[in-house]
């Protein structure tokens, strides 16, 4: 059984009744749901009594560390089997780290433990590192976002990872490493026998200067699959040496974020390089990169080589106009792979998307997602947007928010969406305005067709 509530307020009598439920759940997530320290007490004991419970989410409550402390007790006692701990934003202090770390240490059923937005600091990371080296921790996943850790950590991690080799996930975004300890860290996973397949390191203080040791780790580690480096300032140099990692044969990446990293188009000559040879990359993050038109006129031809299986591109903010919306569409009229298509924020307009059409309603484009929010659109492309939307029943989900489209344009969309060939499950509509006319169409369209979700 499953117990999945999100955003509830807890009287007193709803509780009750959800802890006599709790006690056969597999599954309990309770996130946003107002909990404090005293509804721990209550679920230490369903955690004691309850060994079927594998997994506990309880992101954004004010638990404190007084909350933990009353989990922990649960959690230490033999019968309890809880494979994933998910406390991010509970107002946590590095004074939970030490009952978290005799946790780590006596329970080897734990595998995931998500505790980032925490005020855990480099202190009380460092004692959960001491619980990681315990030889009965199997630990698997390790989420440490926004911990307000500093480079001091790097030491204790890495020796985490020296005796950790069944550790696949580590994610340290948006804590101020800076380039020496991210190096330092890039070491220690290159000599480490974990198989790391996901590492996470967004908004780090990386630059260039730390690019040839990731690119390293890229090509040491096999077993990593998915990257995230996004929102740091590597610059086209840096993205020049990560390649020379990426474009290694021992490198199987699937997933890699590089938004917002300073990049411009003439990073696209080696992006191009990747998504047309490496046949592991299935999904890429572009977003808020000064590509211009001529980068992704290359990424589109890279994208029609036959060796590319390349599934999500994201390609927002990117600068991208009218301009190339000829290569993307026949991009899309060639790769059979492109599901999803993240292009919004650039100014396309009307014409750029008459363009992508065509290549959307080719017979090979198999594009599931796409994205045209702040595109500079008016009613003058939907009936184009209408016919691809009546015809093409691959495509399930479509954002045309924050663009002018007025009554005439949400009306043609509307025709579309009541045609039984047209399967869109999810049409984003954020900030347009339109009259209460148009509301009660749109109102009326999601009850005659109940599959449909409208968001706006």
């Amino acid at each position: 059984m499953e117990l999945d509530i999100q955003c509830e307020e807890m009287s007193p009598s709803r509780w009750a009744e959800l802890l006599t439920t709790m006690k056969s759940c597999k599954t309990i997530r309770l996130d946003d749901c107002n909990l404090s320290s005293s509804n721990c007490e209550d679920l230490s004991s369903i955690i004691n009594t309850n060994p079927s419970l594998t997994e506990l989410k309880l992101n954004n409550n004010e638990l404190g560390d007084a909350g933990v402390e009353y989990l922990c007790k649960g959690l230490l006692t033999p019968s309890c089997s809880l494979q994933k701990l998910w406390l991010q934003n509970c107002n946590l202090t590095s004074a939970s780290c030490e009952t978290l770390r005799s946790v780590l240490s006596a329970q080897p059923s734990l595998t995931e433990l998500h505790v980032g937005d925490n005020k855990l600091g480099t202190a009380g990371v460092k004692v959960l590192c001491q619980g990681m080296m315990n030889p009965s921790c199997k630990l698997q996943k390790l989420q440490l976002e926004y911990c307000e850790l500093t480079a001091d950590i790097v030491e204790a991690l890495n020796a985490a990872l020296q005796s950790k080799p069944t550790l696949k996930e580590l994610s340290l975004s948006n804590n101020t490493l800076g380039d020496t300890a991210v190096k330092q860290l890039c070491r220690g996973l290159v000599e480490a026998s974990c198989n790391l397949e996901l590492l996470h390191l967004e908004n780090c203080g990386i630059t260039s200067d730390s690019c040839m040791e990731i690119s390293a780790v890229l090509r040491n580690k096999s077993s990593l699959m998915d990257l995230s480096v996004g929102d740091n300032k590597i610059g086209d140099s840096g993205l020049a040496l990560l390649c020379q990692g990426l474009m290694h044969p021992s490198c199987k990446i699937q997933k890699l974020w590089l938004w917002d990293c300073d990049l411009t188009s003439a990073s696209c000559k080696d992006l191009s390089r990747l998504i047309s040879t490496k046949e592991t990359l299935t999904e890429i993050s572009l977003i808020d990169n000064n590509l211009r038109d001529s980068g992704m006129e290359m990424l589109c031809q890279a994208l029609k080589d036959p060796k590319s299986k390349l599934q999500e591109l994201w390609v927002r903010e990117c600068g991208l106009t009218t301009a190339c919306c000829k290569a993307v569409s026949s991009a899309l009229s060639t790769n059979k792979h492109l599901k999803v298509l993240h292009i919004g924020e650039n100014k396309l307009g009307d014409a750029g998307v008459e363009l992508l059409c065509e290549g959307l309603m080719h017979p090979n484009c198999n594009i599931q997602s796409l994205w045209l929010g702040n595109c500079d659109l008016t009613a003058g492309c939907c009936a184009t947007l209408a016919t691809a939307m009546a015809t093409k029943q691959c495509l399930t989900e479509l954002d045309l928010s924050y663009n002018p489209l007025d009554d005439e344009g949400i009306r043609k969309i509307c025709e579309a969406l009541r045609k039984p060939s047209c399967n869109v499950q999810q049409l984003i509509l954020y900030d347009i305005l339109w009259s209460s006319e148009v509301d009660d169409e749109l109102r009326a369209l999601e009850e005659s067709k109940p599959e449909v979700k409208i968001i706006s």
